[in-house]
């Protein structure tokens, strides 16, 4: 039976319930700079959110330095370059490559006063760029890029006709253009990955072969589900001293490098080249399972974007740094920052043992936090030059840095680009931030050349 004085109990508890949330909803997440240590390594921060048209350059305090206003939205990458130019990508519609995520399709460059120096589209009905882009030492710009194949192309080549969606297939190219004039470019290099390709389905076409045999080729049936854009390449990067380009394919979970020491006529095949392979794969990691030289459980890239060199001069330079994103598909709904020392040889070549999968089994350093790093899409990490550790959780706009024991010494909720957005629940409605969301973030030294007579004072 109720009585009154456990009727008045439970409503007293029920009133308490209800203000707790009340008050939850009423809070909104600080945003800005959380923490700000000694040990945090000096510099400015570029980072390009993806609500509104600006890119900001931002000091340890939070506080936008510079900015640059561009004509159209942002769509992935954007670096700053020596002379203070801004390198970017910009989203272009083409409605043969229209997927969510927004595809770039154009490239542009800014001056230091926001003057467009270079606007070069790679936007057509055969091929369309997208996420990243990776400027070169000579002034070039490397390029990712979908290239269209029909229906019948795919079959051809040895697709399971089941795993063509919507008659068309978009595989990977890699394209290197030297910028000409405001709105021009030249394509000096190129690679295609529908040149190294290997198929265990259909034995009638050239490309058959047992993928465990062949991990300098790609299986063009790995990815066993209806799906056009079937690698999703999302990342490129550039070694200067290997002249080797490393390659992020996300939905086979796996990092690729390839020799960039090719003409395109030695890229197009499996010799000739620096290190004597042509364009094929020279190493790969992070999924033997995807070539059949392991089991799923060995598995150790999960959606992962921003693979790339720690540069000359960092700790642990000529290691390959990660952001290894987990899904919940995967069943790994955390992120961790993986390191890994590939097994270079002094030829330039990757030690491969016996005919398993390429080392390393173990990880050279990894920062993990279960509760607090989770970002299934876009997002990276970058090694700072006191050994640091920038990372990006993209999808929140969280960038923090931590030292090498995984401490926490400068935390920023990104608010610039925030726009507000109103939701409905249970509860009530509640109000948010949205639009702060970012593909990654990058850390420049004081004395980054592009920061010479310039004006850093907080705007």
């Amino acid at each position: 039976m109720l009585t009154s004085a456990h009727f008045c109990h439970r409503f007293s508890l029920l009133i308490l319930f209800l203000l707790v949330d009340v008050v939850a909803c009423a809070q909104t997440e600080k945003r800005g700079v959380l923490l700000k240590s000694p040990q945090a390594s000096p510099g400015y921060t570029l980072i390009a959110p993806f609500g509104g048209q600006k890119t900001y350059l931002i000091d340890l305090d939070g506080k936008a330095v510079h900015s640059w206003t561009t004509d159209r939205k942002p769509s992935q990458a954007a670096y700053l370059l020596e002379d203070g130019s801004l390198l970017r990508t910009a989203k272009i519609p083409n409605s043969t490559f229209n997927i969510p995520g927004g595809p770039a399709g154009g490239i542009q460059r800014f001056s230091w006063d926001g003057d467009l120096l270079w606007d070069y589209v790679v936007a057509d009905r055969h091929r369309h760029s997208h996420h990243d882009i990776e400027p070169l030492p000579n002034g070039n710009v490397l390029v990712v890029a979908w290239d269209l194949k029909s229906r019948d192309e795919a079959i051809a080549a040895g697709r399971k006709p089941t795993t063509i969606e919507n008659d068309a297939l978009w595989p990977e190219i890699v394209l290197e253009i030297k910028p000409v004039g405001k709105t021009g470019g030249e394509i000096v290099w190129e690679w295609h990955l529908w040149d190294h390709l290997v198929q265990s389905f259909d034995e009638s076409k050239p490309s058959y072969g047992q993928p465990a045999d062949h991990p300098e080729l790609i299986d063009l049936n790995n990815v066993d589900r209806p799906i056009a854009d079937w690698i999703h390449m999302n990342s490129i990067d550039y070694n200067p001293q290997l002249d080797q380009i490393l390659l992020c394919g996300r939905t086979f979970d796996e990092i690729w490098i390839i020799d960039h020491g090719t003409t395109t006529t030695e890229a197009a095949g499996h010799s000739g080249g620096r290190r004597g392979r042509g364009g094929d794969v020279l190493y790969r990691w992070g999924n033997p399972f995807a070539w059949f030289a392991g089991s799923p459980f060995d598995q150790v890239l999960f959606g992962q974007h921003d693979p790339h060199w720690i540069p000359p001069g960092a700790p642990g330079a000529g290691n390959i740094l990660i952001f290894n994103n987990g899904s919940d598909r995967d069943q790994r709904s955390f992120s961790t920052v993986d390191e890994l020392t590939p097994p270079l040889k002094k030829d330039g070549t990757y030690q491969r043992p016996g005919q398993g999968a390429f080392g390393p089994k173990q990880l050279t350093w990894r920062f993990e936090d279960r509760d607090n790093l989770f970002s299934q899409r876009v997002s990276g990490a970058q090694r700072l030059p006191n050994g640091n550790t920038l990372i990006c959780s993209g999808e929140t706009g969280h960038v923090f840095e931590v030292d090498r024991n995984g401490t926490v010494v400068w935390d920023y909720r990104n608010e610039l680009g925030a726009t507000t957005q109103k939701r409905e629940s249970a509860s009530g409605a509640t109000t948010s931030l949205g639009g702060v969301a970012m593909f990654r973030a990058t850390r420049y030294v004081p004395d980054y050349p592009a920061f010479k007579a310039r004006d850093l004072t907080p705007k």
